[in-house]
């Protein structure tokens, strides 16, 4: 049975950090496409990071550069890493695993 555990949500000020970390178990992410989604308060889910098989990554547009989609094969986990956190990232972020197994999230909040 496939698991995946998200963690490392919370609250941070505006242009602080935050490392999102994905748990699998029943599924070896590195086989698959990982992506992380997000869903704001009253707010459509939206692709936030993607990374391939190869290891190419791509990521959406609000994005920026500020956020960096990783795995660790060993420990059978992805991971988010965001800086300079906006407001605007407030949100439950999802990992996702080919796109057909997802996490129950975690929640990020960005406020002063």
């Amino acid at each position: 049975q496939v698991q995946l555990v998200e963690s490392g949500g919370g609250w941070v000020q505006p242009g602080g950090s935050l490392r999102l970390s994905c748990a699998a178990s029943g599924i070896q992410v590195s086989w698959y496409t990982v992506a992380w989604y997000r869903q704001g308060p009253g707010k459509q889910r939206e692709r936030v990071a993607e990374r391939f098989i190869n290891g190419a990554s791509t990521d959406a547009d609000f994005v920026k550069g500020r956020f960096t989609i990783s795995v660790d094969t060993a420990k059978n986990t992805a991971y988010l890493q965001m800086n300079n956190l906006e407001v605007e990232d407030t949100a439950t972020y999802i990992c996702s695993v080919n796109h057909n197994y997802y996490g129950q999230g975690t929640q990020v909040t960005v406020s002063s």
